[in-house]
């Protein structure tokens, strides 16, 4: 089969040319080959043909990143099946809701997440499969129970010689027809479920060819960021699969020391982040070696002052693992203390604009051409707007266009018809600016903008960004109340413990802040005060904190 649009005849190509490469690595843990992936794909299918999956019915899975997550989703796909990924933070509820609006014949759990589930509550599931073992735990339907007990003796009467590269042979499937069905968890509200066709994975595949020429056949990537969220489905798995690097997924949850182990020892040529791993591993590792004082005077001198910044490029480099040729951000917005210093020593970095409704990107630029500030310029095939009387001063609604495009919300016309205008411009919910170049500026979410006393329209993330980094402020949320704006704030309460700080000092200290704070903005913007959070906020997976819980008004 050789369709240049066509999914499964991608997933089938990477595999033939990739055949004793190593295609996934569990993080201390074993590795397939693209080969054993595919001969583990090819008994899933038997599973699946077994058990009277047709093409067209849904499949869900659930668990954290794994080996058996991306043979799982790659066999899903290439059966023809469409793939509903849930995220493993889910409650249970939240899943339940998901696998039955969803429609999913079979869901694969993790263990972890199997203990917490109900299979009373998912009355029209035929099989529950768990992911560590592909052991079958439910059956409402005899043949899975069968296929699975006799899964060896049937995969051997379907390929009686060795399994090999001949028998790779995979449905063709269509552009517009639908791959994935992705449930949003954004932080204004409750989840819808994306309706993805095959064009959108394909096209971001295509961007990701164009826009990241260096990653090759062996390269290493790691999977940090749930592999169930777009921006990690599209360029930690599904674009590297089809290039045929060799993915390593962080198994445990990837706190900083994991990742910041994981880095060193693997040495990746590419790391796609959200801002907040990267932010944490700079102020913890790299920032406090450039606030000392001395370091401070020796920046202000101009030939030493390239030097410094030459070393701090290098410590930055080496703390990502040495090897790296470039890091995406993307997800939410950036702190702007850190892209200054990263911008200052020409560090490597670019930050993406994307959503699941595009499976992620919209726009993007090469870390040697972005401008500081953007999120890059409309991604490869992609139109993008502001529509504002004045785009490059004035935000505006961000809407775009494209084969990235979902093709709605599934069995939800009406928010299908309220984001998608008749000419296929996607409306994102998004403020921002557009300059003459082409490069887009968010300014914050439409639902998050807070109207300001005669009119003014605040965006609290530019508030946060600069409270953010502020003595002993670890997060900060700004929300009004009664008219007037208050700073929801976590402090650091590590350094605050370190420093032996009493809670009065904290207070004192969050005072300080706020007088300092409201001394950079207008009048407009002045915060009435700090209320001290004593747990982190709430997040959705993609890190952004759930403004809609705090929010009283």
């Amino acid at each position: 089969m050789a369709n240049n649009n066509c999914l499964t005849a991608f997933i089938e190509q990477s595999i033939k040319s990739n055949w004793n490469r190593e295609a996934f690595t569990d993080y201390k843990g074993a590795t397939l080959l693209y080969r054993d992936v595919a001969e583990r794909i090819a008994k899933l299918h038997v599973l699946f043909q077994e058990a009277g999956i047709e093409k067209g019915d849904r499949i869900a899975l659930c668990g954290k990143n794994s080996s058996n997550w991306a043979v799982a989703c790659l066999a899903t796909i290439s059966y023809g099946a469409i793939v509903v990924p849930i995220l493993h933070e889910f409650k249970a509820d939240n899943i339940h809701n998901i696998v039955n609006h969803s429609e999913a014949k079979i869901l694969f759990a993790g263990e972890q997440i199997w203990e917490n589930l109900n299979e009373a509550s998912m009355p029209n599931v035929e099989g529950i499969i768990v992911m560590e073992d592909y052991d079958v735990v439910i059956s409402r339907n005899e043949k899975i129970a069968y296929a699975r007990e006799h899964l060896n003796e049937l995969f051997g009467k379907k390929y009686p010689k060795d399994f090999s590269k001949e028998n790779v042979n995979y449905l063709e499937t269509s552009e517009e027809e639908l791959a994935m069905i992705n449930y949003t968890s954004g932080s204004t509200g409750f989840s819808k479920g994306v309706m993805l066709p095959n064009r959108s994975i394909i096209n971001n595949h295509q961007f990701g060819l164009k826009a990241i020429p260096h990653l090759k056949p062996g390269d290493v990537i790691i999977s940090i960021l749930p592999m169930a969220h777009m921006y990690s489905f599209s360029f930690e798995f599904m674009h590297e699969f089809l290039v045929g690097c060799h993915i390593y997924f962080l198994t445990r949850i990837p706190s900083p020391k994991i990742i910041f182990q994981a880095f060193n020892e693997l040495k990746p040529s590419l790391i796609v982040a959200v801002p907040l791993v990267i932010e944490k591993i700079i102020k913890k590792n790299v920032l406090p070696k450039l606030q000392t004082p001395s370091m401070k005077m020796l920046l202000k001198l101009p030939l030493v002052n390239d030097q410094i910044r030459k070393k701090v490029r290098d410590e930055l480099i080496s703390a990502f693992g040495g090897n790296l040729y470039e890091i995406i951000i993307g997800g939410a917005a950036f702190n702007q203390d850190v892209e200054k210093l990263l911008a200052s020593v020409k560090f490597p970095y670019t930050v993406g604009y994307g959503a699941t409704e595009c499976g992620p990107i919209i726009s993007y630029e090469a870390w040697d051409k972005f401008k500081p500030g953007s999120c890059g310029k409309a991604a490869l095939n992609m139109e993008v707007k502001v529509l504002s009387n004045d785009p490059e001063n004035i935000p505006g609604e961000i809407i775009c266009r494209g084969p990235n495009v979902m093709l709605g919300y599934y069995k939800n016309e009406k928010q299908t018809e309220e984001t998608i205008d008749k000419d296929g411009w996607m409306y994102t919910g998004d403020l921002g600016i557009i300059d003459k170049d082409g490069n887009i500026f968010i300014k914050g979410r439409s639902k998050s903008m807070i109207l300001g006393p005669s009119g003014q329209n605040i965006y609290p993330e530019e508030i946060e960004d600069h409270l953010n980094n502020m003595q002993y402020v670890s997060e900060s949320l700004v929300i009004s109340e009664q008219g007037k704006l208050v700073a929801l704030v976590y402090p650091d309460f590590d350094e605050t413990m370190k420093a032996k700080l009493s809670e009065e000092q904290i207070a004192v200290i969050m005072e300080q802040n706020r007088v300092e704070l409201n001394s950079l903005l207008p009048a407009y913007e002045q915060v009435s005060q700090i209320r001290i959070y004593h747990e982190e906020f709430e997040k959705t997976p993609k890190k952004s904190i759930k403004r809609f819980l705090y929010q009283k008004e």
